[in-house]
C-alpha cells in the first residue's frame, strides 16, 4: 500500500516577511519595522519567527527578542478573538474608565495586556483613544463606543465569552 504524499504549502506570511527583509536589504537598523511588519502579518510575534529574523538580520536572538518585549506595541502572544481597548486617557479617567476597566478584570480573570485562557478576549488599555467628547470611551472590535459604564462593558464582553 502506498502512503499518502503530504502537500504542504509554504507560508505565504513566510514569504512577505522575507520580502520586507529583502526590500530593506536586510539593514538591522530595519528591525522594528520588520518587527511592525511580521506582526501585521502573523498577528503577534512567535519565538520562531522572531529567530528567522534573528537569522535573517544576521542578529543575536536576544537583540531581537529584546527589542520585541521593550515595546508594548508588540505582542508573543496571539491575540484573542475578540479584543477590548479601554481608554485611560484624562477626560475617560476622569468619567469612570478605570471602573471599566476593573469591571473587566474581574468578570474576564485577567488583566490588562493578557488573554483570556480560551482565546476568546483580549484586554487592553490606551493611553488615549481620541474620544474625549464621548467619554469614557471603549474599543470593542475595532468599533469606538461611548459614555461606555462598566455594566454595558460587561455585558458586552459577556456575549462574547457565551459565543459557540
Amino acid at each position: 500500500m502506498k502512503s499518502a504524499k503530504v502537500e504542504t504549502k509554504p507560508d505565504q506570511r513566510l514569504k512577505a516577511l522575507e520580502i520586507t527583509m529583502k526590500r530593506n536589504q536586510y539593514r538591522q537598523d530595519a528591525l522594528i519595522e520588520i518587527l511592525h511588519k511580521t506582526q501585521e502579518s502573523f498577528g503577534y510575534l512567535d519565538p520562531d519567527i522572531l529567530e528567522y529574523i534573528a537569522r535573517g538580520l544576521k542578529l543575536p536572538f536576544s537583540r531581537v527578542y529584546g527589542v520585541a518585549t521593550f515595546y508594548n506595541f508588540f505582542s508573543l502572544k496571539p491575540p484573542g478573538e475578540h479584543s477590548c481597548v479601554v481608554c485611560m486617557g484624562t477626560a475617560c479617567y476622569v468619567k469612570g474608565s478605570n471602573k471599566i476597566l476593573a469591571q473587566l478584570e474581574q468578570e474576564l480573570g485577567i488583566k490588562s495586556g493578557e488573554t483570556t485562557d480560551d482565546n476568546k478576549v483580549s484586554l487592553m488599555s490606551s493611553r488615549c483613544l481620541g474620544a474625549c467628547g464621548i467619554a469614557p470611551s471603549v474599543v470593542f472590535d475595532d468599533t469606538v463606543e461611548g459614555k461606555v459604564t462598566p455594566e454595558t462593558a460587561r455585558q458586552k464582553v459577556k456575549t462574547w465569552q457565551e459565543e459557540k
